[in-house]
C-alpha cells in the first residue's frame, strides 16, 4: 500500500471536483416515455458508512419526472442533508431499472468524467476527512443543515492517473474486504450475546436460573413463605393502607388458566398487584427543554434501553416546581416503562440506579414502584424477557407512526412471583451473568470501533497525496 501511494503522490494532481464529476446533472426529459420504468431511491435505502442500496422501488418516469432527484448507473449519491451526512450515506448507483433511478430530493449527484474512476471518487467523498470538511460549509437552520452544491463544486480532490486509481482502489478494498470479514465476526458475536442474554432472562423468569426455595427448604427441612402468600401478604397491607377514598380494586390477571405452570413456590400475579404505586411522567415540550445544565435533569424515553438499563450520562434539564419535583422524582430502584414509542420500542422497560439529584422523568414514561417483598431489578428482568414481550405485543395499540401501551392494558398483563429469598438469587444470577456479558460486549464495541478507525486511517492515507501538479 505504502509503495503505491508513493507513486500515486508523485503523479497525482488536485483539482476541483466540478473538473472530476458533473454534479447534479439534468434529465433530458423529452428522450423518455412517460410509462418508462424507472428505479426509485428513498435516503432510507442508502445505507450510512456502508455502500450499500437496499430496497428500492419500481415506479414510472410519469411519477417521479417532477420533485425527484434523477441519477443513473455510475453516479454517486451524496446525501446532502444533517445528519444522513455525517453518517455516511453515499452509494454508487447500480443494477437500476433500466439504468435510471430517481430518489430523495435531499442527494447531490455526482458523474464520473471519463478520467475519474466512479470507486475513487466515491471513497473520496464518503471517507470521513472530506464529510467533516463538508460539514463545516453546511447552511441553513438547526436541525435541516444541508451541504450546498457551491462546496461540492468548489472542493478539491487529489487525481492520478486512472490506471493508479484502480490500483489504489484495488488495493483499498483488499485491506475493506479483510476489515469487512473481521466486523462480520463481530457481529455475529453481538448477536450471540443477545441471544445469550435472552435465555439467561428466560431461565431466570422460568425459575431454572437457581435452585428454587421450594428445593432448599426440603433439603434444609424449614418452612417458607411461598410466592402466593407473599402475595397475600402485600394485597393485605395495600388494603389496610387504603384511605378509603374512591372504590378499592384489586388488578386481577386477565386470564389465569391459560397460562403455563409455574415452579413449586410460585405463583401468578399482575403488574397492578406488584405495583405499590404507578405515574405517567412530567410533560415538557421540547421548547421548555435544554442541554445547559438550567433546572432539574429530566429522564426521556431515549435513556431507556431495551434490555432492562436508564442510562444517565446524557440528560435534557428542564425547570420545575417544587410540588412537580415531589410528584415526578426518581429514586434507586424505580422501574421506567415507556408507554408511547415507535412500534419497535414501545414497551421498553429500564431500572433506575443512582439517580442523579431532583431528578424527574418525560411523560412518555411510567414510574412503576414495587411493593415491599418484590424486587424491582427482578420485575424488570421479566418485562424484559421474550414472554412478556410478547404479552406486550397483544396489547400494544399501534397506528402508522407511534404506537402505545395504556395503563388499563398494562397493569393486568401476568408476571410471575417467586418467593422473597428465591428472587434475590435469581437477581444475583442474571447479574454475574450479565457482567460478563457486558464486558465482552463492551470490548466487541471497541474493537468494532477500532475497525471503522483503520477504515478511515487506510482512506486517508489513499487521498494523502502531496503538492498539487495543475
Amino acid at each position: 500500500m505504502s509503495v503505491m501511494r508513493t507513486e500515486a503522490r508523485t503523479r497525482a494532481k488536485t483539482v476541483r471536483l466540478s473538473e472530476a464529476a458533473e454534479i447534479n446533472p439534468k434529465v433530458n426529459r423529452a428522450l423518455l416515455d412517460d410509462d418508462y420504468d424507472v428505479s426509485f431511491v428513498p435516503m432510507a435505502a442508502v445505507g450510512a458508512a456502508t455502500g450499500q442500496m437496499g430496497a428500492t422501488t419500481i415506479r414510472k418516469f410519469k411519477e417521479v419526472k417532477k420533485g425527484y432527484t434523477y441519477f443513473r448507473d455510475g453516479d454517486v449519491l451524496f446525501a446532502k442533508v444533517t445528519p444522513c451526512m455525517e453518517n455516511g450515506k453515499m452509494v454508487i448507483a447500480k443494477h437500476l431499472r433500466n439504468g435510471i433511478g430517481f430518489g430523495s430530493t435531499e442527494f447531490h449527484v455526482l458523474r464520473p468524467t471519463a478520467d475519474v474512476d466512479v470507486s475513487y471518487l466515491y471513497h473520496f467523498v464518503s471517507s470521513e476527512t472530506y464529510r467533516k470538511e463538508a460539514a463545516q460549509h453546511m447552511t441553513g437552520a438547526v436541525g435541516l443543515r444541508r451541504v450546498p452544491t457551491a462546496f461540492l463544486e468548489n472542493s478539491e480532490i487529489p487525481l492520478p492517473p486512472i490506471a493508479e486509481q484502480k490500483k489504489l482502489v484495488a488495493e483499498i478494498e483488499k485491506q475493506f474486504s479483510r476489515l469487512d470479514e473481521a466486523v462480520a465476526n463481530l457481529k455475529r458475536v453481538k448477536a450471540n450475546l443477545k441471544r445469550y442474554k435472552a435465555a439467561v432472562l428466560k431461565a431466570a423468569v422460568e425459575g431454572r436460573l437457581v435452585p428454587t426455595e421450594a428445593e432448599l427448604a426440603r433439603k434444609d427441612g424449614r418452612n417458607y413463605e411461598t410466592g402466593e402468600q407473599l402475595l397475600q401478604r402485600i394485597l393485605e397491607i395495600r388494603r389496610n393502607e387504603w384511605d378509603g377514598r374512591g372504590k378499592h380494586q384489586e388488578n386481577a390477571l386477565v386470564d389465569k388458566t391459560s397460562l403455563p405452570v409455574l415452579p413449586e413456590g410460585w405463583t401468578w400475579t399482575s403488574v397492578g398487584e406488584v405495583a405499590a404505586e404507578t405515574r405517567i411522567g412530567l410533560d415538557r415540550g421540547r421548547e421548555k427543554q435544554n442541554l445547559a445544565g438550567i433546572g432539574v435533569p429530566y429522564v426521556k424515553m431515549g435513556n431507556v434501553t431495551m434490555d432492562g438499563k436508564v442510562l444517565l450520562d446524557e440528560l435534557a434539564f428542564v425547570e420545575t416546581t417544587a410540588e412537580e419535583q415531589l410528584r415526578y422524582s426518581l429514586v434507586e430502584g424505580d422501574l421506567l416503562f415507556n408507554t408511547r414509542n415507535s412500534s419497535e420500542l414501545v414497551g421498553k422497560i429500564g431500572m433506575v440506579r443512582k439517580p442523579p439529584t431532583c431528578a424527574v422523568y418525560n411523560n412518555n414514561l411510567m414510574r412503576i414502584r414495587v411493593s415491599g417483598g418484590v424486587l424491582p431489578t427482578f420485575i424488570c428482568a421479566q418485562m424484559c424477557a421474550f414472554d412478556f414481550r410478547r404479552r406486550l405485543e397483544r396489547v400494544k395499540k399501534a397506528t402508522t407512526n407511534v404506537a402505545a401501551v395504556y395503563a388499563k392494558d398494562l397493569l393486568p398483563l401476568p408476571l410471575a412471583l417467586p418467593p422473597e429469598a428465591e428472587q434475590r438469587r435469581i437477581v444475583a444470577g442474571i447479574e454475574s451473568r450479565m457482567s460478563l456479558v457486558d464486558g465482552v460486549e463492551k470490548q466487541t464495541d471497541l474493537n468494532l470501533k477500532r475497525a471503522e478507525r483503520l477504515r478511515q486511517s487506510v482512506l486517508a492515507k489513499l487521498f494523502s497525496v502531496g503538492p498539487s501538479e495543475n
